[in-house]
């Protein structure tokens, strides 16, 4: 069973990690979370998931401008043959979240480590990068040291990505 936003909530502040979390409505799509955000400070993401022909997995986290070109995108993430996105229902049985509600927090669900992360390297110099805890109805703020030592703690090394180089390991 995934866990809940109040569990992430929970495991972060129980492992010392930092955070302050936004309640706002829900939150489908990055244009959306534009409108109604509000004034939440730090980086903006907007989160792929996707798998290659191999059906190898891939969360994929992005400045919320930064333009996605898959075909470009797939050798810079180690990606063999095609690259899509996931299903649905392969996005719940990886990690535990629900179409609108992606994030690098749902790491905290991927116990088989079936699924490969990846951050715009931009997001890593931001003060902070926001995420959804495992729900669209809120944002969760980390700095990037933090996010990392979370990412570190769900046993995930991500690769930073810059779109004019290969992918680095964190």
């Amino acid at each position: 069973m995934p866990a809940t936003p109040a569990a992430l909530l929970a495991f972060l502040q129980d492992n010392g990690i930092a955070a302050t979390t936004y309640d706002h409505a829900p939150l489908h799509t990055v244009a959306e979370s534009k409108l109604l955000r509000g004034d939440i400070p730090g980086a903006h993401t907007k989160n792929l998931f996707l798998r290659d022909s191999k059906k190898n997995y891939f969360l994929v986290t992005l400045g919320e401008e930064t333009p996605v070109d898959l075909k470009a995108l797939r050798p810079l993430i180690g990606a063999k043959g095609g690259l899509s996105f996931g299903s649905a229902e392969a996005l719940f049985e990886k990690l535990g979240v629900l179409p609108g509600s992606v994030t690098l927090l749902a790491a905290l669900n991927d116990h088989n480590h079936a699924v490969t992360v990846v951050i715009e390297a931009a997001l890593l110099a931001a003060p902070l990068v926001n995420c959804h805890p495992l729900t669209n109805e809120k944002t969760t703020a980390l700095t990037p040291d933090a996010l990392l030592a979370f990412l570190a703690l769900t046993g995930h090394t991500p690769q930073r990505l810059t779109l004019d180089a290969a992918p680095q390991t964190a």
